[in-house]
C-alpha cells in the first residue's frame, strides 16, 4: 500500500519536535488516557541478514536479493490490518528487531511509522527503537534512521574481542562496535542500548569483567546482558557437540553474571528487569510493556503478538504467529492482509501465569493493583500467603510479599527460574481451588 506524498514524513517530523522538546524540558513520555484494552506495543519483524551467525536460531534469511519495495508494503498492510482487527487506539511503542532490520532502508522504517499514525495514535514522542548491527549502520545511515522517527537504538555489539565475535560468527571487529556506539551515543544521546554475551565457551570470569569495564567507560546509560544458549541446529550447537569446543560452564556464567550486575550497580545502574540494566532513567519502554503483560502487535514474518481482537469482536486475548517464511508470508498478507498462521486464546490462569512469570523479572515485581488488572477476586495474599514453601522463599530473603505486593529481592532476581518452580505450582493449586471442577452427573 503506497502512502500518501502528502503525509509522508509527517509524523516523523512531530516526533523529532517532541524529542527536542524532551531534551529542553526533560520530560518523559507523554500520559496515556487509552484503557489498557486499547493500547499496545508493536514489533515489527525484517527477517533478512547478512550471514548467521553461529548461535542463532531466530527466524533470519540470508537472501541473495531481498525485494523491499514489496516487503515494505506487507509490512505497512499488515501493521493497519492488525491494528484495527486488535481495535488498539493508541501505540506506546515501536520496536523494529530481526534479522537485522538496520539493512532495511530508512524509507521502510518511515512508511511503517507514517502507516501507524495514519491507524492509531501514535504519540510524537512515543519510544522507537531500532535494532543494529555494527556493520550495516555508519553515522550518516544512523542519522538516516533518525530523520525517519527512530529515536533509540540497540545495538548488537555482544563482545569487545575480535577472537570472541569470530566465534559468534559476528560479521563486525571490537572497534568496529566501539565506532558505531560513539557514533549512536552522538546522534542519540541517552537513548543507545548494547548488548554484551556472557557464558561463551572457554570463557573466563576476569577477561570478560575487563570487556565490561572497557563498556562502561563508552556506554551510554542502558546495558543489556545474556547468556549464551545453546540452540540445537546452530553453528556452536554442533562445535560443541564433537567437542570442537568445549561446552560453556554454567557456574562460570554465574560467576560472570553476578560479578557483572553489581559492577553496573556500581556505575549507577539499575537492574530494572533480570538480563537489564539502566542509568538516568533510561529503561525500554517497549520491553517493559512484555514484562507487565501489556498487549502487543507482532508485524512480519514470524513476529509474536498478544492481544484481544476487538475488532473482530473478539473478548479473550489471543497468542498470535505470523507466517515464518517471508516469501509465503507476503503471499498471504496480500491475500488476506495479514499473515497470521497461527492463533489461540490464552485462558485465565495461562494469563496469570505469564502475569507471574513476566512481572517477577522486574525489580518492581507484580504490585497488588497490577495483580488485580488481571485477577480480582484472588489476591496475591491468597494464593502465596499461606503456602509453606513460600515462606521458606521469604525467610530465605530471596522473595518479599509485603504492602507493595510480590517481588524479588536482588539475590531472587538471580535465581528467578529456581523460584518459579515453587510459585507456578502454588498459583495452579489456588486457581484449582477457586474453580473446582465440576462433580460427573452432578
Amino acid at each position: 500500500m503506497a502512502l500518501p506524498r502528502a503525509r509522508a514524513g509527517a509524523w516523523a517530523a512531530a516526533a523529532k519536535a517532541a524529542q527536542r522538546r524532551r531534551r529542553v524540558e526533560g520530560a518523559g513520555g507523554s500520559p496515556s488516557p487509552a484503557a489498557p484494552s486499547q493500547r499496545a506495543a508493536l514489533y515489527v519483524h525484517w527477517p533478512y541478514c547478512e550471514k548467521r551467525c553461529s548461535y542463532c536460531n531466530f527466524n533470519k534469511y540470508i537472501p541473495r536479493d531481498v525485494d523491499e519495495a514489496a516487503m515494505r508494503s506487507c509490512l505497512v498492510t499488515e501493521a493497519q490490518t492488525l491494528l484495527r482487527l486488535s481495535g488498539v487506539r493508541r501505540v506506546e511503542s515501536v520496536f523494529f528487531g530481526g534479522g537485522t532490520p538496520s539493512l532495511a532502508s530508512p524509507h521502510t522504517v518511515a512508511a511503517v511509522l507514517e502507516a501507524v499514525a495514519q491507524t492509531a495514535h501514535l504519540p510524537a514522542d512515543s519510544e522507537v527503537t531500532l535494532e543494529v548491527n555494527p556493520t550495516s549502520a555508519p553515522a550518516s545511515r544512523l542519522a538516516a534512521f533518525g530523520a525517519a522517527g527512530v529515536n533509540r537504538l540497540s545495538i548488537g555489539l555482544q563482545s569487545l574481542e575480535d577472537a570472541e565475535l569470530q566465534l559468534l560468527g559476528r560479521t563486525h571487529s571490537a572497534s568496529d562496535a566501539l565506532q558505531t556506539l560513539a557514533e549512536a551515543r552522538g546522534l542519540f544521546p541517552g537513548r543507545v542500548s548494547v548488548d554484551l554475551m556472557l557464558g561463551l565457551p572457554a570463557q573466563q570470569v576476569r577477561p570478560w569483567l575487563r570487556q565490561l569495564e572497557e563498556l562502561l567507560r563508552r556506554c551510554d546509560d542502558h546495558v543489556s546482558l545474556y547468556q549464551l544458549s545453546l540452540e540445537r541446529g546452530t553453528a556452536l550447537f554442533s562445535r560443541v557437540q564433537r567437542g570442537a569446543l568445549p561446552a560453556p560452564d554454567p557456574e562460570l556464567a554465574a560467576e560472570m553474571y553476578q560479578e557483572g550486575r553489581a559492577a553496573l550497580r556500581e556505575a549507577g545502574f539499575r537492574q530494572y528487569e533480570v538480563s537489564n540494566f539502566a542509568r538516568n532513567g533510561a529503561l525500554s519502554t517497549h520491553n517493559w510493556t512484555y514484562w507487565q503483560c501489556g498487549q502487543y502487535i507482532g508485524v512480519g514474518p514470524g513476529a509474536h503478538g498478544r492481544f484481544v481482537p476487538q475488532g473482530a469482536g473478539g473478548l479473550a486475548r489471543e497468542a498470535r504467529i505470523q507466517t515464518l517464511e517471508p516469501d509465503n508470508w507476503m503471499k498471504e498478507v496480500k491475500l488476506f492482509g495479514h499473515g497470521t498462521r497461527k492463533r489461540s486464546s490464552l485462558g485465565e490462569l495461562e494469563l496469570l501465569e505469564e502475569v507471574l512469570a513476566m512481572g517477577l523479572r522486574t525489580d518492581v515485581g507484580i504490585t497488588h493493583q497490577h495483580w488485580q488488572q488481571f485477577e480480582p477476586q484472588l489476591t496475591l495474599g491468597d494464593v502465596f500467603g499461606a503456602s509453606e514453601a513460600v515462606r521458606a522463599l521469604l525467610e530465605q530473603g530471596l522473595l518479599l510479599l509485603d504492602h507493595r505486593g510480590l517481588r524479588c529481592s536482588w539475590e531472587g532476581l538471580a535465581v528467578l527460574d529456581s523460584l518459579l518452580l515453587t510459585l507456578l505450582p502454588r498459583l495452579q493449586e489456588a486457581w484449582q481451588q477457586k474453580t473446582p471442577a465440576p462433580v460427573p452427573g452432578g
